[in-house]
């Protein structure tokens, strides 16, 4: 079954969800992009580490494992404070491990040099919640504007605060940044809301080439499609983060059109 929204469905933003989502993404992009820049250049699939803490992991959405895992220590610290008696023998104790987190990004790559012409980053909790994240992404954000590689920065989650541009001054639900190496400081950029259709925009290669468009919309129906997402959405309840009390009530409205919400 498709996905009810005409744009973005705003219950993959779940942060136990977004992981896989932006996994997939990643991965569609790439698929997509590879025949059209051939043989000139090539998609590469990089991958960012990060280390956050256990009280970090549970706010991004960390897999489940780690969230029991840190409320196993809780409640094993809350029971031994409970029945502490007064003795000199130690008891166990439980410390704080900070996660290490892997993320995937996006090269286009020169066949010849090896050089890399445009990088594709897709934001998540990571880089826009979690402040050592935040902070390890727009270092690189600032290091890749200081280069001559251009940047493509789709950001598909409501919460969070935005990545930073000097204008304009908009606010949108959803953003996509294209920054042109020979062009900066100025860039192309899309803000889109829930209701809005999400948006093409041209992959940037070299001054000679031929930019092939990057259709994010039919790459995420696709992606909803093949992960099976309309069995494991209830559609009955409100997506998480919560939306504002007009997006709600057009969210309402489609899902009660469709037949996904009754009542």
């Amino acid at each position: 079954m498709p996905s009810p929204f005409f744009g973005m469905n705003p219950y993959l933003e779940h942060p136990s969800l977004w992981s896989g989502i932006h996994h997939r993404l990643i991965t569609a992009i790439a698929n997509d992009l590879a025949p059209h820049i051939r043989p000139k250049y090539i998609v590469a699939v990089e991958e960012r580490v990060y280390q956050i803490s256990p009280e970090e992991s549970l706010l991004i959405g960390v897999p489940d494992v780690s969230v029991q895992r840190v409320q196993k220590a809780t409640n094993s610290i809350d029971s031994s404070v409970a029945v502490a008696a007064a003795t000199a023998q130690p008891i166990e104790a439980t410390i704080p491990i900070p996660e290490i987190l892997t993320e995937g990004y996006l090269e286009i790559r020169s066949v010849e040099t090896g050089e890399v012409i445009t990088t594709i980053e897709i934001l998540s909790p990571k880089n826009k919640l979690s402040a050592v994240g935040r902070l390890q992404y727009e270092t690189k954000r600032q290091s890749v504007f200081s280069s001559s590689t251009h940047l493509v920065e789709i950001d598909l989650l409501r919460q969070g605060k935005p990545m930073p541009i000097l204008s304009p001054k908009v606010e949108s639900n959803y953003r996509i940044l294209v920054s042109r190496s020979d062009t900066r400081p100025k860039a192309e950029f899309y803000a889109f809301n829930l209701p809005d259709r999400i948006p093409q925009f041209p992959l940037p290669l070299r001054s000679e080439d031929t930019e092939p468009v990057v259709d994010l919309q039919k790459l995420v129906h696709e992606i909803y499609d093949q992960g099976g997402y309309d069995l494991r959405l209830d559609y009955s309840r409100q997506p998480m983060p919560n939306l504002s009390e007009t997006n709600a009530a057009w969210v309402d409205k489609v899902l009660r059109e469709q037949g996904l919400r009754l009542g």
